[in-house]
């Protein structure tokens, strides 16, 4: 079963930000993970919108995923990572 993260940031240091997702987008591609799409926050059509935009990456199955995110190389970015954005990463798993 295949499965995707939604990235949401709300960038604290541009440059910090950019350096994290060059880095982190070499990890997702190690792992046979794809950018679907990402795109910049414009209005909440329902509830609130407390982030600056939205990034979607899909991976073969949730355990390449979880292998993703507990990886060495990218658990080395977490700290740039939290210094660059306050970001919240949800992992969903697309049903048969």
């Amino acid at each position: 079963m295949s499965a995707f993260f939604i990235a949401t940031p709300t960038v604290k240091s541009a440059e910090k930000y950019q350096a994290y997702g060059a880095k982190a987008g070499a990890t997702i591609a190690a792992f046979g993970g794809q950018f679907v799409t990402k795109g910049k926050a414009e209005k909440a059509l329902a509830g609130s919108c407390d982030h600056q935009a939205a990034a979607v990456v899909s991976f073969p199955d949730m355990e390449t995923l979880d292998n993703w995110y507990q990886s060495a190389e990218y658990q080395a970015l977490i700290p740039l990572r939290d210094e660059a954005a306050d970001m919240t990463l949800i992992a969903y798993s697309v049903p048969k």
